[in-house]
């Protein structure tokens, strides 16, 4: 009798692992977007009064959609310069990148895009539903005059630039890549090391295969101290792309402490290497 309890008892354990890791692979999968995107929203009124002290006014499309903040005074730059976010907050929060290239004083006109699902921007972020948006962006600005374009990618925005430096890798005369990665899932098999997420993860975010494609200028601003994405694979991204390259790590700053300030000495040294890109450094 004690031994078929013992049995039972350990047959029980047995058959409970298995449910139970199946059941951890099922909520990742399902839940993945919402742990991978953490949208800030706002109404659209709030984010008008908050643009306009920025010198920002809203960008429309040619439906009158909201699609990112532009300069409201436009036609003085001689270069246009365009941000994709991260994943968190909204387009807004990145006003240190306008206030970043406006110091630099070299005609640079700053365009923050919005992703569906952020800020007052309606829809659901995806991979997909991102890039679709981010290609239509660009072809507004594309579509508007001749002036260069440059793109800024931001964490996970670095993806979405890498995407459309491949795309368009005539058009697009320069990225500047703050805290990239290679891929999401090499992210996400440095946080969940005991799951099998590069098969379960559909959002990609590939930009190390993207800039395989693309052979302009790519500037890199990482953090010595990275604990969201690691230095690591921003530095692999770095060193695998085969084009002109600028690197600078800023020793012991993490993800989200990097200096952006205006101030910050990189400014002038990554945008000195956009506008006279050296070769591989």
């Amino acid at each position: 009798m004690l031994r078929k309890r013992i049995f039972s008892r350990r047959s029980a354990h047995i058959l409970w692992w298995p449910a139970a890791a199946l059941g951890v692979l099922i909520i990742f999968t399902s839940l993945q977007r919402q742990m991978i995107y953490h949208p800030g929203v706002a109404e659209e009124h709030e984010l008008l009064q908050a643009a306009a002290p920025r010198g920002l006014t809203a960008w429309r499309d040619g439906n009158d959609n909201l699609i990112g903040w532009r300069p409201a005074e436009t036609g003085n730059g001689v270069r246009r310069v365009l941000v994709f976010h991260g994943n968190a907050g909204f387009a807004l929060n990145r006003e240190y990148f306008v206030e970043g290239f406006e110091a630099l004083g070299q005609g640079w006109d700053v365009f923050l895009f919005e992703y569906p699902g952020y800020g007052a921007r309606p829809g659901n972020p995806s991979e997909d539903v991102i890039k679709a948006a981010a290609i239509e962006a660009l072809e507004l600005l594309l579509r508007s005059d001749e002036k260069p374009v440059y793109l800024v990618g931001e964490s996970l925005g670095g993806g979405v630039a890498s995407y459309l430096a491949a795309r368009y890798p005539d058009q697009v005369a320069g990225l500047l890549l703050v805290t990239p990665f290679t891929s999401l899932p090499d992210v996400a098999a440095r946080h969940f090391k005991w799951l099998p997420v590069r098969t379960l993860l559909s959002e990609r975010y590939d930009a190390q295969e993207a800039l395989s494609d693309y052979a302009g200028p790519v500037a890199f601003l990482l953090a010595g101290n990275d604990q969201i994405v690691s230095l690591e694979l921003g530095q692999t991204l770095h060193d695998s792309y085969d084009g002109p390259r600028w690197l600078r790590v800023v020793p012991g700053a993490g993800h989200n402490s990097l200096p952006l300030h205006p101030a910050a000495e990189w400014w002038e040294d990554m945008s000195a290497f956009l506008l006279t890109p050296r070769q591989r450094q």
